[in-house]
């Protein structure tokens, strides 16, 4: 019989835009014993849990919580929640996830209204209100951060257009929770999604989330609740336009994370330790000085990667704090400077998608994996690296800029 050998991942460094980095605190509480998910302990770490979310997102909302499932669990929920078949969604598409909630509003039968601007830029607020006054959606989907390309963009004005239209406005904030201000009430977001791989510093597997009354109001126009659960049996509105996932229904995961405690699945228990443990480090290390930290490991990689001579891709008035892009220097093959790079110094940077394929590498500065420490062994890296293949460069030059960003 064919034996395996005992699990022995090897450490990396990882500085792509996702996954990061785990915490070892983070790893520490995915080890603790199972709890029953309605064990009173249980329930009371849900509820601490929800309040930490709360604090994370900027909101008084009372529905802050995790859908369990990779980032994008947490998109489909809440767009097949909020889009009935036939609704207007209008998407404005500056990278590859702006394509993604296009995707999935087409899957819940929405007309899809897109606009398009070049990879490396984002639009003005003004064009987006501009298209909404236009269209009059019911609902507007928007990507905060999209990794692909570096690129952020910015929210104001977008809330109160959609508000003045009756459209719910969604925003995809995957990439930039935790790292990156989402100040979800005051921007007069109805619903929002982060992911926990990335600025969170926790293991994919969980999408936190979080939506306001008016958002509410439109599952709760849509919710059915299951048979078995039922005391008697009931006939079903048949004028009921019911959300079309089970699993991704917002109004069924409502009763499971509200008193009520109305079963909808088995909680992901080691996933919630970690979620909570991720979440109380982010407030323990407190928002503002935590966005301050990403924003010097950010300069730092900057200052030594201007200073090797490498053009750094996009528009930089609209750059991620957390996602840096370069443009692979002509000549160079990207993906070989790629494996070298993991596979003589542990170091892991990303590609990236689409027409940018093969044209651009991407470093994230997220979560546990923003630090100094990893801004300067991956700086130091790419140079040897870059030298190997022959490109030309002042040896030391770029590690020496960095170190004075740092004050060393």
């Amino acid at each position: 019989m064919k034996t395996y050998k005992d699990l022995a991942p090897s450490p990396r460094t990882i500085m792509t835009p996702g996954p990061v980095e785990v915490d070892p605190r983070v790893l520490r509480a995915m080890s603790y014993p199972i709890l029953g998910q309605f064990d009173p302990e249980f329930t009371a770490l849900m509820n601490e849990t929800m309040g930490m979310l709360r604090l994370l997102f900027k909101t008084e909302n009372e529905w802050a919580f995790p859908v369990d499932g990779t980032s994008r669990s947490g998109i489909e929920a809440v767009l097949v929640g909020l889009i009935e078949p036939g609704d207007k969604v209008l998407v404005p598409i500056y990278g590859r996830f702006g394509h993604l909630l296009t995707e999935i509003a087409k899957r819940c039968g929405a007309v899809v209204v897109t606009l398009e601007k070049e990879w490396g830029s984002v639009f003005s607020a003004e064009e987006i209100v501009s298209a909404i006054r236009e269209h009059q959606p019911k609902l507007v989907a928007l990507v905060h951060g999209e990794t692909s390309t570096g690129r952020m963009q910015p929210l104001e004005g977008i809330g109160q257009a959609c508000r003045e239209a009756d459209a719910l406005f969604v925003v995809d904030a995957v990439a930039t929770i935790g790292g990156i201000e989402v100040a979800t009430d005051r921007l007069l977001i109805d619903a929002i999604i982060g992911g926990t791989q990335k600025c969170l510093s926790v293991p994919a597997g969980m999408a936190p989330i979080t939506y306001n009354k008016r958002a509410e109001a439109k599952l709760q126009s849509r919710k059915r609740i299951e048979r078995g659960l039922l005391l008697a049996d009931g006939e079903d509105d048949p004028l009921l336009r019911p959300i079309q996932s089970n699993y991704l229904d917002l109004s069924q995961l409502q009763d499971y994370w509200s008193p009520a405690r109305l079963n909808h699945h088995t909680e992901a228990t080691s996933m919630l330790y970690a979620l909570r443990e991720g979440l109380r480090l982010v407030l323990e290390e407190g928002l503002e000085t935590r966005f301050a930290r990403h924003r010097e490991h950010e300069g730092a990689l900057i200052a030594g990667l201007e200073a090797m001579g490498l053009q750094l891709y996009g528009d930089p008035s609209c750059k991620m704090t957390v996602v840096t892009c370069i443009v692979i220097p002509a000549g160079v093959d990207g993906e070989t400077v790629r494996s070298m790079l993991l596979d003589h110094y542990g170091i892991e940077i990303a590609s990236s998608f689409g027409p940018l394929k093969g044209k651009i590498w991407r470093i994230g500065t997220m979560g546990y994996s923003c630090s100094k420490r990893n801004v300067l062994l991956t700086l130091g890296a790419l140079e040897a690296v870059l030298l190997r293949h022959g490109h030309k460069l002042e040896a030391g030059k770029g590690l020496q800029a960095a170190m004075d960003f740092y004050g060393m």
